[in-house]
Protein backbone atom coordinates (compact mmCIF):
# COMPACT_ATOMS: atom_id res chain seq x y z
CA UNK A 1 0.00 0.00 0.00
CA UNK A 2 1.12 3.10 -0.73
CA UNK A 3 0.94 6.07 1.92
CA UNK A 4 -0.11 9.25 0.74
CA UNK A 5 2.16 12.24 0.92
CA UNK A 6 -0.37 14.40 2.90
CA UNK A 7 -0.55 11.10 5.59
CA UNK A 8 2.74 12.35 7.07
CA UNK A 9 1.36 16.00 8.56
CA UNK A 10 -1.43 13.84 9.12
CA UNK A 11 0.11 11.25 11.72
CA UNK A 12 2.46 14.19 12.79
CA UNK A 13 -1.02 16.66 14.07
CA UNK A 14 -2.25 13.89 15.68
CA UNK A 15 1.24 13.20 17.92
CA UNK A 16 1.38 16.77 18.57
CA UNK A 17 -2.13 17.13 19.82
CA UNK A 18 -1.92 13.99 22.00
CA UNK A 19 1.38 15.06 23.10
CA UNK A 20 0.87 18.83 23.82
CA UNK A 21 -2.55 17.70 25.95
CA UNK A 22 -0.45 15.18 28.21
CA UNK A 23 1.87 17.54 28.52
CA UNK A 24 -0.54 19.57 29.77
CA UNK A 25 -2.02 17.23 32.46
CA UNK A 26 1.03 15.65 33.42
CA UNK A 27 2.87 18.64 34.33
CA UNK A 28 0.22 21.22 35.39
CA UNK A 29 1.57 23.30 38.67
CA UNK A 30 -1.45 25.87 39.08
CA UNK A 31 -0.60 29.12 39.45
CA UNK A 32 3.05 30.14 38.76
CA UNK A 33 3.60 34.12 39.34
CA UNK A 34 1.74 37.09 40.09
CA UNK A 35 0.66 37.72 36.44
CA UNK A 36 -1.41 34.44 35.70
CA UNK A 37 -3.25 35.52 38.96
CA UNK A 38 -3.97 39.06 38.07
CA UNK A 39 -5.05 37.69 34.72
CA UNK A 40 -7.43 35.41 36.65
CA UNK A 41 -8.88 37.75 39.17
CA UNK A 42 -10.07 39.69 36.28
CA UNK A 43 -12.01 36.90 34.65
CA UNK A 44 -13.55 36.22 37.46
CA UNK A 45 -14.13 40.02 38.12
CA UNK A 46 -15.61 40.55 34.47
CA UNK A 47 -18.14 37.10 35.25
CA UNK A 48 -18.81 38.44 38.45
CA UNK A 49 -19.81 42.03 37.07
CA UNK A 50 -17.02 43.78 39.52
CA UNK A 51 -14.39 44.91 37.09
CA UNK A 52 -13.73 48.50 36.68
CA UNK A 53 -12.71 49.86 33.81
CA UNK A 54 -11.21 53.07 34.87
CA UNK A 55 -7.56 53.26 36.45
CA UNK A 56 -6.46 53.41 39.85
CA UNK A 57 -7.78 57.29 41.03
CA UNK A 58 -3.85 57.87 42.98
CA UNK A 59 -1.97 56.44 39.95
CA UNK A 60 -0.55 54.59 42.03
CA UNK A 61 -0.84 50.67 40.55
CA UNK A 62 0.43 50.53 37.27
CA UNK A 63 -0.95 47.40 35.56
CA UNK A 64 -0.57 46.77 31.91
CA UNK A 65 -2.08 43.65 32.68
CA UNK A 66 -5.50 44.51 32.89
CA UNK A 67 -5.63 46.37 29.27
CA UNK A 68 -4.91 42.83 28.12
CA UNK A 69 -8.57 42.17 27.28
CA UNK A 70 -8.11 38.58 25.10
CA UNK A 71 -6.17 37.15 27.90
CA UNK A 72 -8.49 37.08 30.42
CA UNK A 73 -12.34 37.72 28.64
CA UNK A 74 -12.52 33.86 27.43
CA UNK A 75 -11.19 33.02 30.94
CA UNK A 76 -14.27 34.30 32.42
CA UNK A 77 -16.43 31.84 29.86
CA UNK A 78 -14.38 29.09 31.13
CA UNK A 79 -14.93 30.46 34.88
CA UNK A 80 -18.70 30.13 33.38
CA UNK A 81 -18.88 26.95 32.05
CA UNK A 82 -16.46 24.76 34.64
CA UNK A 83 -16.08 27.34 37.64
CA UNK A 84 -12.45 28.50 39.14
CA UNK A 85 -10.02 26.28 38.89
CA UNK A 86 -6.47 25.93 37.54
CA UNK A 87 -7.72 24.06 34.57
CA UNK A 88 -9.99 26.06 33.62
CA UNK A 89 -8.26 28.98 34.00
CA UNK A 90 -5.58 27.93 31.37
CA UNK A 91 -7.47 26.14 28.81
CA UNK A 92 -7.32 29.31 26.53
CA UNK A 93 -3.59 29.06 26.24
CA UNK A 94 -3.67 25.15 25.38
CA UNK A 95 -6.32 25.81 22.57
CA UNK A 96 -4.71 28.51 20.93
CA UNK A 97 -1.35 26.81 21.24
CA UNK A 98 -3.47 23.77 19.91
CA UNK A 99 -4.54 26.32 17.10
CA UNK A 100 -1.74 27.14 16.06
CA UNK A 101 -1.14 23.37 14.78
CA UNK A 102 -4.24 23.45 13.22
CA UNK A 103 -3.53 26.78 11.47
CA UNK A 104 -0.10 25.29 10.31
CA UNK A 105 -1.76 21.56 9.21
CA UNK A 106 -4.27 23.17 7.65
CA UNK A 107 -2.02 25.66 5.23
CA UNK A 108 0.55 23.22 4.01
CA UNK A 109 -0.76 19.90 4.57
CA UNK A 110 -1.90 18.84 0.96
CA UNK A 111 0.78 21.90 -0.92
CA UNK A 112 3.88 21.15 1.07
CA UNK A 113 3.42 18.23 3.65
CA UNK A 114 7.25 18.03 4.80
CA UNK A 115 6.83 21.73 5.21
CA UNK A 116 3.67 21.53 7.38
CA UNK A 117 5.20 18.13 9.49
CA UNK A 118 8.25 20.00 10.19
CA UNK A 119 6.52 23.30 11.05
CA UNK A 120 4.16 21.00 13.70
CA UNK A 121 6.98 19.98 15.49
CA UNK A 122 9.55 22.24 15.46
CA UNK A 123 5.99 24.77 16.67
CA UNK A 124 4.46 21.89 19.11
CA UNK A 125 7.65 20.23 20.51
CA UNK A 126 9.47 23.11 21.42
CA UNK A 127 9.44 22.73 25.37
CA UNK A 128 8.96 26.76 25.93
CA UNK A 129 5.59 26.14 24.07
CA UNK A 130 4.41 23.29 25.99
CA UNK A 131 5.88 24.87 29.11
CA UNK A 132 3.21 27.96 28.87
CA UNK A 133 -0.04 26.00 27.51
CA UNK A 134 0.30 25.57 31.51
CA UNK A 135 0.29 29.19 32.66
CA UNK A 136 -2.70 31.75 32.47
CA UNK A 137 0.24 34.28 30.25
CA UNK A 138 -0.57 36.29 27.19
CA UNK A 139 2.65 34.28 25.07
CA UNK A 140 0.90 31.01 23.63
CA UNK A 141 -2.42 33.36 22.76
CA UNK A 142 -0.39 35.88 21.07
CA UNK A 143 1.29 33.47 19.17
CA UNK A 144 -1.99 32.39 18.02
CA UNK A 145 -2.69 35.77 16.96
CA UNK A 146 0.78 36.11 14.91
CA UNK A 147 0.57 33.31 13.15
CA UNK A 148 -3.57 34.18 11.93
CA UNK A 149 -1.75 38.00 10.98
CA UNK A 150 0.56 36.35 8.61
CA UNK A 151 -1.43 33.85 7.01
CA UNK A 152 -3.87 36.46 6.43
CA UNK A 153 -1.15 38.54 5.08
CA UNK A 154 0.10 35.52 2.85
CA UNK A 155 -3.23 34.47 1.42
CA UNK A 156 -4.81 37.91 1.07
CA UNK A 157 -2.29 39.03 -1.13
CA UNK A 158 -2.39 36.10 -3.73
CA UNK A 159 -4.25 36.56 -6.73
CA UNK A 160 -7.72 35.60 -7.55
CA UNK A 161 -8.13 36.07 -3.31
CA UNK A 162 -10.87 38.51 -1.97
CA UNK A 163 -8.35 41.13 -1.54
CA UNK A 164 -11.32 43.39 0.63
CA UNK A 165 -12.44 40.66 3.18
CA UNK A 166 -8.94 39.71 3.66
CA UNK A 167 -7.57 43.22 4.24
CA UNK A 168 -10.61 43.79 6.94
CA UNK A 169 -9.54 40.55 8.46
CA UNK A 170 -6.12 40.96 8.65
CA UNK A 171 -7.14 44.75 10.54
CA UNK A 172 -8.96 42.82 12.74
CA UNK A 173 -6.94 40.19 13.62
CA UNK A 174 -4.00 42.36 14.48
CA UNK A 175 -6.39 44.16 16.40
CA UNK A 176 -6.88 41.11 18.58
CA UNK A 177 -3.33 40.50 18.70
CA UNK A 178 -3.00 43.97 20.46
CA UNK A 179 -5.73 43.32 22.89
CA UNK A 180 -3.62 40.33 23.83
CA UNK A 181 -0.28 41.47 24.26
CA UNK A 182 1.84 44.99 22.52
CA UNK A 183 4.50 42.76 21.39
CA UNK A 184 2.63 41.99 17.98
CA UNK A 185 4.70 45.66 17.17
CA UNK A 186 7.45 42.64 16.31
CA UNK A 187 5.79 42.13 13.01
CA UNK A 188 5.22 45.97 12.28
CA UNK A 189 8.18 46.32 10.14
CA UNK A 190 7.39 43.35 8.06
CA UNK A 191 4.08 44.52 7.51
CA UNK A 192 5.78 48.23 6.74
CA UNK A 193 8.12 46.80 3.83
CA UNK A 194 5.55 44.64 2.64
CA UNK A 195 3.50 47.50 2.30
CA UNK A 196 6.35 49.85 0.65
CA UNK A 197 6.96 46.89 -2.07
CA UNK A 198 3.30 46.69 -3.09
CA UNK A 199 2.74 50.08 -3.56
CA UNK A 200 6.47 50.56 -5.76
CA UNK A 201 5.33 48.21 -7.89
CA UNK A 202 1.11 49.22 -7.75
CA UNK A 203 -0.01 46.03 -6.14
CA UNK A 204 -2.46 44.56 -4.29
CA UNK A 205 -4.14 48.26 -3.51
CA UNK A 206 -7.57 46.57 -2.39
CA UNK A 207 -6.03 44.51 -0.23
CA UNK A 208 -3.94 47.22 1.74
CA UNK A 209 -6.74 49.48 1.55
CA UNK A 210 -8.97 47.51 3.20
CA UNK A 211 -6.60 46.88 6.15
CA UNK A 212 -5.73 50.47 6.57
CA UNK A 213 -9.19 51.68 6.66
CA UNK A 214 -10.12 48.73 9.43
CA UNK A 215 -7.18 49.46 11.09
CA UNK A 216 -7.98 53.12 11.55
CA UNK A 217 -11.24 52.12 12.52
CA UNK A 218 -10.54 50.34 14.88
CA UNK A 219 -7.53 51.66 16.48
CA UNK A 220 -9.56 55.40 16.22
CA UNK A 221 -12.31 53.61 18.16
CA UNK A 222 -9.74 51.99 21.14
CA UNK A 223 -8.37 55.30 21.36
CA UNK A 224 -11.60 57.13 22.05
CA UNK A 225 -12.40 54.26 24.52
CA UNK A 226 -9.52 55.33 26.71
CA UNK A 227 -10.21 58.68 26.07
CA UNK A 228 -13.63 58.22 27.83
CA UNK A 229 -12.88 56.38 30.67
CA UNK A 230 -8.89 57.49 31.32
CA UNK A 231 -9.30 60.95 29.92
CA UNK A 232 -6.24 59.93 28.07
CA UNK A 233 -6.32 58.57 24.37
CA UNK A 234 -2.70 57.37 25.04
CA UNK A 235 -3.00 55.48 28.34
CA UNK A 236 -1.87 52.60 27.28
CA UNK A 237 1.44 53.78 25.79
CA UNK A 238 1.85 56.07 29.04
CA UNK A 239 0.96 52.69 31.28
CA UNK A 240 3.74 50.98 29.67
CA UNK A 241 6.38 53.87 30.32
CA UNK A 242 5.19 53.78 33.54
CA UNK A 243 6.09 50.24 34.00
CA UNK A 244 9.68 50.88 32.56
CA UNK A 245 10.52 53.60 34.44
CA UNK A 246 9.13 51.82 37.51
CA UNK A 247 11.70 48.90 36.79
CA UNK A 248 14.51 51.16 35.19
CA UNK A 249 16.80 50.08 38.00
CA UNK A 250 17.64 46.81 36.13
CA UNK A 251 17.66 47.44 32.86
CA UNK A 252 20.26 47.59 30.56
CA UNK A 253 20.63 51.77 30.63
CA UNK A 254 19.42 51.53 34.27
CA UNK A 255 21.48 49.47 36.59
CA UNK A 256 23.03 47.09 33.73
CA UNK A 257 24.51 49.27 31.36
CA UNK A 258 27.79 47.47 31.49
CA UNK A 259 26.05 44.39 29.69
CA UNK A 260 24.37 46.40 27.15
CA UNK A 261 27.16 45.56 24.16
CA UNK A 262 26.71 41.82 24.96
CA UNK A 263 23.24 41.80 24.93
CA UNK A 264 23.43 43.55 21.37
CA UNK A 265 26.25 41.34 19.49
CA UNK A 266 26.05 38.22 20.89
CA UNK A 267 24.12 36.87 24.36
CA UNK A 268 20.61 37.16 21.64
CA UNK A 269 22.31 34.57 19.68
CA UNK A 270 23.78 32.13 22.50
CA UNK A 271 19.92 32.76 24.62
CA UNK A 272 18.59 31.03 21.21
CA UNK A 273 20.70 28.25 21.34
CA UNK A 274 20.26 28.11 24.80
CA UNK A 275 16.58 27.32 24.66
CA UNK A 276 16.39 24.75 21.76
CA UNK A 277 15.84 27.36 19.16
CA UNK A 278 19.08 26.57 17.54
CA UNK A 279 17.85 23.85 15.44
CA UNK A 280 15.31 25.92 13.70
CA UNK A 281 17.61 29.02 13.21
CA UNK A 282 20.29 26.86 11.29
CA UNK A 283 16.89 24.53 9.19
CA UNK A 284 15.76 28.28 8.11
CA UNK A 285 19.24 29.02 7.27
CA UNK A 286 19.38 26.15 5.03
CA UNK A 287 16.09 27.39 3.57
CA UNK A 288 17.56 30.90 2.56
CA UNK A 289 20.25 29.07 0.71
CA UNK A 290 17.49 27.01 -0.73
CA UNK A 291 17.72 29.14 -4.00
CA UNK A 292 15.76 27.22 -6.81
CA UNK A 293 13.71 24.93 -4.42
CA UNK A 294 12.14 27.99 -2.67
CA UNK A 295 11.33 29.78 -6.10
CA UNK A 296 7.29 29.80 -6.51
CA UNK A 297 6.93 28.48 -2.52
CA UNK A 298 6.14 30.52 0.25
CA UNK A 299 9.70 30.70 1.75
CA UNK A 300 10.47 34.01 1.15
CA UNK A 301 7.60 35.27 2.66
CA UNK A 302 8.71 32.95 5.57
CA UNK A 303 12.35 33.71 5.98
CA UNK A 304 11.77 37.69 5.40
CA UNK A 305 9.01 37.61 7.95
CA UNK A 306 11.64 35.37 10.69
CA UNK A 307 14.33 38.00 9.69
CA UNK A 308 12.41 41.03 10.62
CA UNK A 309 10.54 39.99 13.62
CA UNK A 310 14.41 38.29 15.14
CA UNK A 311 16.08 41.37 14.00
CA UNK A 312 13.18 43.53 16.40
CA UNK A 313 13.65 40.75 18.89
CA UNK A 314 17.34 41.73 18.83
CA UNK A 315 18.12 45.29 18.56
CA UNK A 316 14.10 46.32 19.49
CA UNK A 317 13.41 48.45 22.69
CA UNK A 318 10.51 48.17 25.36
CA UNK A 319 10.20 51.42 25.38
CA UNK A 320 9.72 54.59 23.34
CA UNK A 321 11.40 57.14 25.41
CA UNK A 322 14.62 55.18 26.04
CA UNK A 323 16.70 52.52 24.56
CA UNK A 324 16.02 49.14 26.59
CA UNK A 325 16.43 46.24 25.16
CA UNK A 326 13.74 43.30 24.83
CA UNK A 327 14.36 41.07 27.66
CA UNK A 328 15.57 37.73 26.80
CA UNK A 329 13.69 35.81 28.47
CA UNK A 330 11.89 32.63 26.07
CA UNK A 331 8.56 33.44 26.32
CA UNK A 332 9.29 37.11 24.89
CA UNK A 333 10.08 34.82 21.75
CA UNK A 334 6.55 33.70 20.73
CA UNK A 335 6.02 35.92 17.95
CA UNK A 336 9.10 34.90 16.57
CA UNK A 337 7.96 30.80 16.76
CA UNK A 338 5.80 30.65 13.88
CA UNK A 339 7.71 32.26 11.19
CA UNK A 340 10.54 30.61 11.97
CA UNK A 341 8.45 27.25 12.46
CA UNK A 342 7.83 27.56 8.78
CA UNK A 343 11.27 28.84 7.41
CA UNK A 344 12.83 25.93 9.03
CA UNK A 345 10.43 23.47 7.52
CA UNK A 346 11.11 24.95 4.42
CA UNK A 347 15.35 24.21 5.08
CA UNK A 348 13.75 20.48 6.01
CA UNK A 349 11.85 20.16 3.25
CA UNK A 350 14.90 20.84 0.83
CA UNK A 351 17.73 18.62 2.73
CA UNK A 352 15.01 15.43 1.87
CA UNK A 353 14.71 16.43 -1.60
CA UNK A 354 17.86 16.24 -2.36
CA UNK A 355 20.07 15.28 0.39
CA UNK A 356 22.26 18.11 0.15
CA UNK A 357 23.62 20.33 2.85
CA UNK A 358 23.20 17.89 5.48
CA UNK A 359 27.29 17.85 6.27
CA UNK A 360 26.82 21.84 6.99
CA UNK A 361 23.44 21.22 9.08
CA UNK A 362 25.79 18.38 11.11
CA UNK A 363 28.39 20.91 12.01
CA UNK A 364 26.30 23.58 13.11
CA UNK A 365 24.25 21.12 14.93
CA UNK A 366 27.66 19.94 16.81
CA UNK A 367 28.78 23.40 17.57
CA UNK A 368 25.57 24.07 19.49
CA UNK A 369 25.82 20.96 20.88
CA UNK A 370 29.84 21.77 21.91
CA UNK A 371 28.38 25.76 23.32
CA UNK A 372 26.55 24.49 25.64
CA UNK A 373 28.15 21.19 26.71
CA UNK A 374 24.97 20.41 29.11
CA UNK A 375 21.59 18.94 29.16
CA UNK A 376 20.53 21.02 26.45
CA UNK A 377 23.02 19.25 23.95
CA UNK A 378 21.23 16.10 23.91
CA UNK A 379 19.28 17.70 21.64
CA UNK A 380 21.92 19.18 19.40
CA UNK A 381 23.92 15.73 18.93
CA UNK A 382 21.24 13.52 18.31
CA UNK A 383 20.12 14.99 15.31
CA UNK A 384 23.40 15.64 14.34
CA UNK A 385 23.89 12.12 14.46
CA UNK A 386 21.01 11.85 11.91
CA UNK A 387 21.81 14.08 10.24
CA UNK A 388 25.00 13.26 9.38
CA UNK A 389 24.08 9.62 8.46
CA UNK A 390 21.23 10.73 6.45
CA UNK A 391 23.56 12.36 4.74
CA UNK A 392 25.80 9.76 4.02
CA UNK A 393 23.71 7.61 2.82
CA UNK A 394 22.08 10.14 0.75
CA UNK A 395 25.37 10.65 -1.30
CA UNK A 396 25.96 6.89 -1.68
CA UNK A 397 22.63 7.14 -3.42
CA UNK A 398 23.28 9.47 -5.58
CA UNK A 399 26.65 7.99 -6.40
CA UNK A 400 25.28 4.56 -6.66
CA UNK A 401 21.57 5.72 -8.54
CA UNK A 402 20.47 2.15 -9.92
CA UNK A 403 21.35 0.16 -7.11
CA UNK A 404 18.20 -1.70 -5.00
CA UNK A 405 18.74 0.77 -1.62
CA UNK A 406 15.98 0.72 0.38
CA UNK A 407 13.51 3.91 -0.19
CA UNK A 408 14.33 5.22 3.19
CA UNK A 409 18.16 5.71 1.99
CA UNK A 410 17.46 7.96 -1.21
CA UNK A 411 16.32 11.39 -0.70
CA UNK A 412 12.92 12.29 -2.48
CA UNK A 413 11.00 9.52 -1.44
CA UNK A 414 8.22 9.58 1.21
CA UNK A 415 10.25 6.72 3.47
CA UNK A 416 13.20 9.23 3.74
CA UNK A 417 11.55 12.32 4.36
CA UNK A 418 9.48 10.11 7.11
CA UNK A 419 12.26 9.18 8.76
CA UNK A 420 13.55 12.62 9.38
CA UNK A 421 10.26 13.71 10.85
CA UNK A 422 11.02 10.94 13.02
CA UNK A 423 14.34 12.17 13.91
CA UNK A 424 13.00 15.43 14.66
CA UNK A 425 10.12 14.43 16.47
CA UNK A 426 12.29 12.27 19.03
CA UNK A 427 14.90 15.22 19.37
CA UNK A 428 12.18 17.80 20.31
CA UNK A 429 10.53 15.21 22.54
CA UNK A 430 13.53 14.62 24.79
CA UNK A 431 13.27 17.46 27.40
CA UNK A 432 9.73 17.51 27.58
CA UNK A 433 9.23 13.68 28.22
CA UNK A 434 11.83 14.60 31.05
CA UNK A 435 9.85 17.24 32.96
CA UNK A 436 6.66 14.94 31.89
CA UNK A 437 7.58 11.88 34.01
CA UNK A 438 9.80 14.36 36.83
CA UNK A 439 7.82 15.15 40.01
CA UNK A 440 5.74 18.14 40.78
CA UNK A 441 7.36 20.78 42.52
CA UNK A 442 4.31 23.01 44.11
CA UNK A 443 1.82 20.44 45.24
CA UNK A 444 -0.96 22.39 44.17
CA UNK A 445 -3.58 20.53 44.01
CA UNK A 446 -2.83 18.63 47.46
CA UNK A 447 -2.91 22.68 48.97
CA UNK A 448 -6.17 23.28 47.34
CA UNK A 449 -7.99 19.92 48.86
CA UNK A 450 -6.47 21.10 52.36
CA UNK A 451 -8.12 24.43 51.89
CA UNK A 452 -10.85 23.74 50.77
CA UNK A 453 -11.96 20.47 53.01
CA UNK A 454 -10.67 22.22 56.42
CA UNK A 455 -10.48 25.61 55.87
CA UNK A 456 -14.00 26.43 54.39
CA UNK A 457 -17.43 27.14 55.64
CA UNK A 458 -17.93 27.84 59.33
CA UNK A 459 -14.35 27.61 59.53
CA UNK A 460 -12.96 31.23 61.14
CA UNK A 461 -9.63 32.42 62.59
CA UNK A 462 -6.36 33.00 61.66
CA UNK A 463 -4.32 30.81 58.63
CA UNK A 464 -0.23 31.45 58.42
CA UNK A 465 1.09 30.70 55.01
CA UNK A 466 4.04 31.26 53.25
CA UNK A 467 4.63 34.53 51.16
CA UNK A 468 4.06 33.24 47.89
CA UNK A 469 0.23 31.80 48.67
CA UNK A 470 -0.24 34.97 50.42
CA UNK A 471 -0.54 36.83 47.39
CA UNK A 472 -3.31 34.40 45.52
CA UNK A 473 -5.28 32.55 48.38
CA UNK A 474 -8.43 33.47 46.93
CA UNK A 475 -7.99 32.26 43.95
CA UNK A 476 -8.45 28.48 46.03
CA UNK A 477 -11.77 29.45 47.27
CA UNK A 478 -12.54 31.13 43.27
CA UNK A 479 -12.11 34.44 45.07
CA UNK A 480 -14.68 33.83 47.92
CA UNK A 481 -12.75 33.32 50.56
CA UNK A 482 -15.10 32.31 53.52
CA UNK A 483 -15.93 35.94 55.47
CA UNK A 484 -14.38 34.01 59.06
CA UNK A 485 -10.55 33.77 57.54
CA UNK A 486 -8.17 35.72 57.38
CA UNK A 487 -4.54 34.89 56.23
CA UNK A 488 -1.55 36.27 57.59
CA UNK A 489 2.43 35.88 56.39
CA UNK A 490 4.24 33.39 58.85
CA UNK A 491 6.53 36.59 60.10
CA UNK A 492 2.55 37.94 61.87
CA UNK A 493 2.63 35.26 63.81
CA UNK A 494 3.77 36.80 67.10
CA UNK A 495 1.95 40.72 66.03
CA UNK A 496 -1.70 38.70 65.36
CA UNK A 497 -4.08 38.98 68.31
CA UNK A 498 -7.23 36.37 68.09
CA UNK A 499 -10.86 37.29 68.52
CA UNK A 500 -12.41 35.37 70.98
CA UNK A 501 -13.68 32.26 69.42
CA UNK A 502 -11.05 32.36 66.62
CA UNK A 503 -8.87 29.68 65.99
CA UNK A 504 -5.45 29.84 64.43
CA UNK A 505 -4.10 27.47 61.63
CA UNK A 506 -0.30 26.75 60.24
CA UNK A 507 -0.61 25.78 56.53
CA UNK A 508 2.94 24.37 55.67
CA UNK A 509 3.60 23.04 51.24
CA UNK A 510 7.00 21.97 52.31
CA UNK A 511 7.36 21.92 47.45
CA UNK A 512 6.31 25.70 47.77
CA UNK A 513 9.41 25.93 50.71
CA UNK A 514 12.53 23.87 48.97
CA UNK A 515 11.43 25.52 45.10
CA UNK A 516 14.36 26.95 43.85
CA UNK A 517 12.57 29.30 41.66
CA UNK A 518 10.58 31.07 44.73
CA UNK A 519 13.97 30.39 47.44
CA UNK A 520 15.99 32.40 45.05
CA UNK A 521 14.02 35.74 45.74
CA UNK A 522 10.52 35.06 47.68
CA UNK A 523 11.00 32.48 49.77
CA UNK A 524 13.84 33.20 52.88
CA UNK A 525 13.20 30.56 55.16
CA UNK A 526 13.30 26.94 55.75
CA UNK A 527 10.65 24.04 57.01
CA UNK A 528 12.94 24.46 60.08
CA UNK A 529 12.52 27.73 60.49
CA UNK A 530 9.27 27.92 60.08
CA UNK A 531 7.77 24.71 62.65
CA UNK A 532 10.87 26.18 65.21
CA UNK A 533 8.03 29.93 64.68
CA UNK A 534 5.29 27.61 66.16
CA UNK A 535 6.43 25.43 68.67
CA UNK A 536 2.89 24.28 69.72
CA UNK A 537 1.14 22.90 66.99
CA UNK A 538 -0.69 19.67 66.40
CA UNK A 539 -1.18 18.12 62.82
CA UNK A 540 -4.77 18.08 61.87
CA UNK A 541 -4.06 16.91 58.38
CA UNK A 542 -1.91 16.09 55.66
CA UNK A 543 -1.94 15.33 51.71
CA UNK A 544 1.48 14.52 49.88
CA UNK A 545 3.88 17.42 50.84
CA UNK A 546 1.09 19.75 52.32
CA UNK A 547 0.35 19.77 56.13
CA UNK A 548 -1.78 21.73 58.00
CA UNK A 549 -1.61 21.89 62.11
CA UNK A 550 -3.34 23.93 64.49
CA UNK A 551 -1.55 26.33 66.68
CA UNK A 552 -3.35 27.71 68.82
Amino acid sequence: MKLRPSLLPDLTLLFVVLFTVAYFVLTHEGLYDLDDYFYARYAHQLLSGSFQVVPDPQGLLHDPLKERWLVFAPVAGFYALFGVNSISTTLWPLLCTLGCAALLWRSYRRTEPVVAAGALLLLGLHYFTLNLTNYLYPDNILMFWCLCCALALLHGRQLGRNELLWGAGFAALNFAALLSKETIVYYLPFYLGLLGRDLFRQQHGRFWGAALLGGTVLLAGYLAFYQVFTHDALYRIHLIEHTNNYLREGNFLGGNRGALLARLTYQPLAFLVSIGLGVALLLAGAAALGGRQNQNSDAGFWLGLTATTLAFYWLGSTSLTQYNPITLLPRMTTPLLPPLALAAGFGLRNFVRTGRGGGWLTLGLLLCAGWLHNSGAVLYAGLALYFGVATALAALALVNPDSPAAAWRRPGTLPFAALAVAALAAGLAVRPLYFMQKPGVSSHQPQQRILRQHLAGAAQGVVFVDDFLIGNYDFSYGFQVPPGLRFRRYSAADSVQLAPGDRAWLLLNRSTLSNDELTRKLIRYSVPEVLARFPRRRLLAQDGQVELYRVR
